[in-house]
């Protein structure tokens, strides 16, 4: 089992995955239970925007994962903007089971582009493409 709060710098309440079902080096599927505790929550339902972040989180998983098999410490930081979205919802309700699937469309230096889905069962709630710019460098 590996600890996601080794991987990504987030915590609770910003950190919303919760469990990660795969990772590999260019891909991965993380999951979580939309809760009152998440961003946007307004008592019954969380806005769907949030979805992106659950993206850009899984997105991170991914990374540190593959640079901690590299020897490699792990991304703390990242800027990250949305080149695409479609958002299939605007409102998720509370207890809803999301799972998250990233894979990294291509990188170069310090700048990767990552398509993204968000699902409930079968239902799409969200696709989406990030690009994502790494803040701090490896040093040499």
């Amino acid at each position: 089992m590996i600890d996601i709060e080794s991987l990504i710098p987030h915590r609770e309440p910003i950190r919303i995955i919760t469990d990660i079902i795969e990772l590999k080096d260019n891909s991965g599927i993380a999951a979580a239970v939309v809760n009152e505790h998440w961003p946007l929550c307004d008592g019954r339902t969380v806005g769907s925007l949030i979805l992106i972040e659950a993206i850009a989180q899984t997105a991170a998983l991914v990374e540190s994962y593959k640079r901690k098999k590299e020897g490699k410490d792990s991304v703390k930081g990242w800027l990250v903007g949305i080149k695409s979205a479609e958002f299939k919802k605007d409102f998720i309700p509370l207890g809803t089971r999301i799972t998250v699937a990233v894979r990294s469309l291509y990188a170069f230096d310090e700048y990767g582009v990552i398509e993204g889905e968000v699902k409930s069962g079968d239902d799409i709630l969200l696709t989406a493409i990030l690009q994502a710019i790494r803040l701090n460098h490896d040093v040499s």
